[in-house]
């Protein structure tokens, strides 16, 4: 008979995470609860719930886990962006992607008609911070922490809307698929114009 291998606190929470997103990826977010990410781990529903208190919790956990790895990779691309070493789409495709195909967009849907809004905190908390981190970058290149502000409001609105009814409503537009996130792309192209332009 095969033994489980002893995970440590920490791992178990990870792996239980990555089973998450997987799911969520794979089949939606009402497919994240205890009961599958425990199967597909191969742990008790108790070792779960002992991390995460309920289904709610492991959702709330899960968007703080995705918003944490996205945040990390937008803040790179954004530095590498302002170094010329990047393209602000690159910026755009990563927010986008986070939304549609990590499926962030589908479990802050989900969790809103569910009534567990509050686990949408750490999605707005963590891309607070990120914004925090990189305003005084700004400042440094001539651009305003504000308008970081409003650029990563609008962005983040616009990732989430086109995950949700992009194809649609760009279809109904008579407009392609990328047109959400080309009318992001130019929005930062002019937001860089601007900082580079100025005396």
């Amino acid at each position: 008979m095969a033994t489980r291998k002893r995970l440590s606190p920490e791992e178990s929470r990870l792996a239980a995470l990555e089973a998450a997103r997987s799911l969520l990826i794979e089949t939606g977010p009402q497919s994240v609860t205890l009961k599958a990410v425990s199967s597909r781990i191969g742990r008790t529903h108790a070792n779960l719930l002992h991390h995460f208190g309920s289904a709610a919790g492991l959702q709330k956990a899960l968007a703080g886990h995705l918003a944490e790895a996205v945040c990390a990779t937008i803040a790179d691309a954004v530095r590498a962006s302002r170094a010329g070493l990047g393209h602000p789409r690159e910026v755009v495709d990563l927010a986008f992607d986070a939304f549609d195909k990590e499926g962030a967009g589908a479990l802050a849907s989900w969790m809103i008609l569910t009534g567990n809004e509050d686990a949408l905190t750490p999605i707005v908390e963590t891309i607070h911070e990120l914004v925090d981190e990189i305003a005084p970058e700004e400042a440094v290149h001539g651009g305003s922490p504000t308008q970081v502000h409003e650029e990563t409001l609008a962005l983040v609105l616009m990732a989430m809307g086109d995950a949700l009814i992009g194809s649609a409503l760009s279809r109904s537009l008579g407009l392609p698929e990328t047109a959400a996130r080309d009318r992001a792309e130019r929005m930062l192209v002019r937001s860089l114009e601007a900082v580079a332009t100025k005396p």
